[in-house]
C-alpha cells in the first residue's frame, strides 16, 4: 500500500513536466508544417473556445473533466500524417475528432485519464459533388447539414442518406453507421459509402483499393478511432423527389397515446420505404394546467406529395389520425431542417454553420426492440418517466432497406428482425456532480427496467451512441480488453463480426496505435 501511495505521489508530482514535454516535443516535430494558429496548448488563450467548440455534451467539458495536453488543428491531409508520424515516434496518445458530437466524449477527453492530444479535423470541410457519376467527396470535419446543402445546392432531386442532426461531423458520423429518415429507403450512410481515405498509424493515405476490402469493411461501421484517420468519404447520392411531405403529430395520454404506440410498433416497419415515422416521448404539462402526462409525438418525412402520404397512412396506420392540416409539403433540404427540429424561420443556410440546434449535460442509452411492448410495459415506462425532469425517448423505425441488408455486409449488425431502436436521452441543465449522480441513477433504472423488452443475447446497443457503463478498454490496452470486450460492448455493438473486425484490427494496426475506451482490441496472441 505505502509502495502504491509512493509511486502515486511520484505520478502526480511529474505531470505538469510531463504534460510540458509532450507538448513541447509534439510541437517541435510538427515545426516542418508551416501553419499559424495551429497548436494549442492549456496557456493557449483560445485553448478552451477550440475544446469546446464541436461538443455537444457539456458532460464532457466540465472543469473536472480531463484535457488534452494540447489541439492541433491540420488544414491539410498531409498536415494530419506528420501529426501521427510524430506522436508515434514519441510515444504521444493521439485522439481525433471531426464533429465532437460522440456522447461520451472519447474524441476529446479521456475516462482512463491518459494524456492525450486531440486532432481536430474540423478544418477539413471540402465537399466535391459529381451529380455525373452521382456521388460526392466529403472530408471528415464538414458536418452533415453543410453536405445535404451543398448536394442541394446542385441538385433538388438528390440526398445523402446520414444523420438527422444537421451538426455532426461527417468522419464519425459515417464511420459507426450513420441512420437517418432515408434508412428504410437507402439503409445507412456506410451502406451508401463508396470509398475513403484514411491515414494509418504509418502516415500513408489510404483509399479503397490500397487499404484493402477487408479494412474498408471494417471502418464502414465498425466505429471511429480504431483503424486510423478517417480523412474523407466518398458517398452515393440517393434520389429525392422534388417534393416531399413531413409531419409532427403529438398525442397524449389523455388523446390515446398508448394505443396509438401499441399499433405503431406494428406497423411502421412495415410502412412503404418512402415512409419513416419516429417518435419522440417525453413528460409534458397538459395545456393550461400543471399536471404531468406523457407525449408522443409522430415526427416524420415522406418521399412524396401529401395525397399519397395519407392515402397510405389512412390504410396503414388510420389510429393516428393524421389530416392534411398537420401536412407540409416542401423540398427535400427544407425537410432537413424540420426533421432536425428548426424553427421555419431558420434559413437553410444556417447548415452551413455548423452548429448544433442544442447544448446541454446529458447521458444516453440505446436499445434495439424485435417483439412490440406490450401495453403493460409501455405503462411501466410511463410511470418512470414522469419521475424525471427532462427525459427524453427517441424510437426509430426499421423494417424497408434496413431488413433486406446482410448483417455481415457491414460491421453495423442490427439489419433484419428489429422493429425499432430506442434511444434514452436524460438531460440537466445544473453543473453538479450530485444532479450528475441523481440523472445517471435514473436512466440506469430504466434501462435495468427495459431489459424485459428488448434484444437479448446479447442485448444489442449502437455504436455511435457510445455508453461506456458497457465496458472499457484496459487503460493500455492490454491482453484483458480482448476478452473484456468480447463479453460485453463488443458483442453489443457488433455481434458475430466483432471477432473479424478484432482479426482485421490486429492486421492492420499490430500495435494499438489507434486506441480509446471502446475502440477495437487486437488479439491477445499474435
Amino acid at each position: 500500500m505505502a509502495s502504491f501511495l509512493l509511486e502515486l505521489l511520484l505520478l502526480l508530482s511529474l505531470t505538469p513536466f510531463l504534460s510540458a514535454n509532450i507538448q513541447q516535443t509534439f510541437h517541435q516535430c510538427l515545426s516542418t508544417i508551416q501553419i499559424p494558429n495551429a497548436f494549442f496548448t492549456p496557456n493557449s488563450p483560445n485553448f478552451t473556445q477550440i475544446l469546446n467548440s464541436t461538443a455537444q455534451n457539456l458532460r464532457c467539458i466540465t472543469p473536472s473533466t480531463p484535457k488534452p495536453q494540447a489541439i492541433f488543428t491540420p488544414l491539410h491531409e498531409t498536415h494530419i500524417q506528420t501529426a501521427v508520424i510524430c506522436a508515434k515516434k514519441l510515444g504521444i496518445h493521439l485522439r481525433f475528432r471531426s464533429g465532437g458530437h460522440d456522447y461520451e466524449g472519447i474524441s476529446y477527453t479521456s475516462a482512463t485519464n491518459i494524456p492525450f492530444v486531440v486532432i481536430d479535423l474540423s478544418k477539413l470541410r471540402a465537399i466535391n459533388v459529381d451529380i455525373d457519376d452521382n456521388s460526392v467527396w466529403v472530408e471528415a470535419g464538414a458536418t452533415v447539414g453543410e453536405l445535404y446543402y451543398r448536394v442541394a445546392e446542385k441538385s433538388k432531386t438528390h440526398g445523402i442518406a446520414a444523420g438527422l442532426c444537421t451538426s455532426l461531423g461527417v468522419g464519425g458520423h459515417i464511420t459507426g453507421g450513420a441512420y437517418g429518415s432515408m434508412m428504410r429507403k437507402y439503409g445507412l450512410g456506410v451502406d451508401n459509402a463508396l470509398d475513403a481515405k484514411v491515414i494509418n498509424a504509418n502516415g500513408d493515405i489510404l483509399d479503397r483499393k490500397s487499404m484493402g476490402e477487408d479494412v474498408f469493411w471494417a471502418i464502414s461501421g465498425g466505429g471511429g478511432g480504431s483503424y486510423g484517420v478517417i480523412v474523407s468519404w466518398k458517398l452515393r447520392l440517393v434520389s429525392v423527389p422534388a417534393t416531399v411531405t413531413v409531419f409532427n403529430v403529438p398525442r397524449t395520454l389523455e388523446q390515446g397515446a398508448t394505443k396509438i404506440l401499441l399499433k405503431w410498433q406494428q406497423v411502421a416497419h412495415k410502412l412503404d420505404d418512402n415512409l419513416f415515422i419516429r417518435v419522440f416521448i417525453q413528460p409534458s404539462n397538459l395545456n393550461g394546467t400543471t399536471k404531468r402526462t406523457i407525449s408522443t409525438t409522430y415526427n416524420a418525412l415522406f418521399l412524396g406529395g401529401v395525397d399519397k402520404l395519407l392515402d397510405i397512412m389512412k390504410q396503414s396506420f388510420p389510429q393516428l389520425g393524421l389530416q392534411k392540416t398537420d401536412c407540409f409539403e416542401m423540398g427535400w433540404l427544407e425537410s432537413v431542417m424540420f426533421i432536425a427540429g428548426f424553427p421555419e424561420t431558420v434559413p437553410t443556410t444556417f447548415l452551413l454553420t455548423g452548429k448544433p440546434a442544442f447544448l446541454n449535460y446529458f447521458k444516453a442509452k440505446s436499445d434495439f426492440v424485435k417483439t412490440p411492448i406490450p401495453e403493460t410495459g409501455l405503462k411501466g415506462i410511463w410511470k418512470r418517466l414522469l419521475k424525471e425532469e427532462i427525459p427524453l425517448m427517441i424510437w426509430n423505425p426499421y423494417g424497408g432497406m434496413m431488413g433486406r441488408i446482410q448483417e455481415s455486409s457491414t460491421p453495423f449488425p442490427h439489419r433484419n428482425g428489429v422493429l425499432f431502436k430506442i434511444q434514452y436521452v436524460n438531460s440537466w441543465v445544473v453543473d453538479e456532480k450530485k444532479a450528475m449522480k441523481k440523472h445517471y441513477k435514473w436512466i440506469g433504472k430504466l434501462y435495468k427496467y427495459m431489459s424485459a423488452y428488448v434484444s437479448m443475447n446479447p442485448r444489442e446497443a449502437y455504436v455511435n451512441y457510445r455508453d461506456l457503463d458497457l465496458g472499457m478498454n484496459e487503460k493500455n490496452g492490454d491482453n484483458t480488453s480482448f476478452v473484456k470486450a468480447s463479453s460485453s460492448w463488443g458483442r453489443r455493438y457488433f455481434k458475430d463480426n466483432f471477432m473479424r473486425l478484432v482479426k482485421i484490427k490486429s492486421e492492420f494496426d499490430p500495435d494499438n496505435f489507434f486506441k480509446h475506451e471502446q475502440s477495437i482490441p487486437i488479439l491477445p496472441w499474435k
